[in-house]
């Protein structure tokens, strides 16, 4: 697994799984509890990762959609 994006925004981090998973991209979110337990501050962020084979896809997806930020 390879992360290819974070953000601590979730409706950024919902949208970004939304268009991998539309794509037929498998994906994770790390961190998801630890954003969770320290009470929405923001300070940690979530970070979305995809199997290694599936990084040039994924990367060219979120290039597509202009979220191909960190």
């Amino acid at each position: 697994m390879r992360v290819i994006a974070e953000s601590t925004d979730p409706v950024r981090v919902s949208f970004l799984l939304a268009l991998l998973r539309d794509a037929g991209i498998g994906c994770t979110v790390l961190d998801a509890h630890i954003s969770a337990l320290e009470g929405g501050i923001g300070a940690f962020p979530r970070r979305i990762a995809v199997a290694e084979e599936d990084v040039p896809q994924a990367r060219r997806v979120l290039r597509e959609a202009g979220e191909d930020r960190a």
